[in-house]
């Protein structure tokens, strides 16, 4: 499980004296605690790894954002901290499916489902997102359903 794979990590980085390392992986448990806290009253109890699975790749997308506007305001030493935070979240982000393993899913998808239109993308990315949320970034499936679509 990704939140063994988290802990063992902190304890390793902790060891090592690893102060950059020890901060994010505090940041992700933090969030991850707060994301439980909030799963408390749902009527269901969703999969523990997917649910990490989510909280990382918002991490990720917040710390790629942010990377790119302290580049773009010239804060590199910012930039910097910002990327070695990233490279910590990504290291327990399961595999991300490649742009041509993301389409053939996406045409299988749309086959089963019988999608003929714009108009069934609805359908289309609930699929998507049920099957392969955690291994395809949905932002950019979301490009290509679109295409496929058209």
């Amino acid at each position: 499980m990704i939140r063994d794979d988290i802990k063992a990590a902190q304890i390793a980085a902790m060891k090592a004296r690893d102060a950059e390392t020890t901060a994010a992986i505090r940041l992700i448990q933090a969030a991850i605690k707060n994301r439980d806290i909030e799963l408390r009253t749902a009527s269901s109890a969703a999969d523990d790894d997917m649910v990490i699975s989510e909280v990382l790749q918002k991490m990720a997308k917040q710390r790629r954002e942010s990377i790119e506007m302290f580049e773009k305001g010239g804060r590199a030493e910012l930039a910097q901290a910002e990327k070695a935070e990233l490279a910590v979240i990504e290291s327990f982000l399961p595999k991300q499916m490649d742009e041509d393993e993301a389409r053939a899913a996406i045409g299988t998808i749309i086959a089963e489902l019988g999608a003929a239109s714009v108009k069934d993308m609805g359908r289309v990315m609930a699929a998507v997102k049920e099957r392969f949320s955690g291994k395809m970034d949905m932002g950019k499936a979301s490009g290509l359903v679109k295409q496929a679509l058209s």
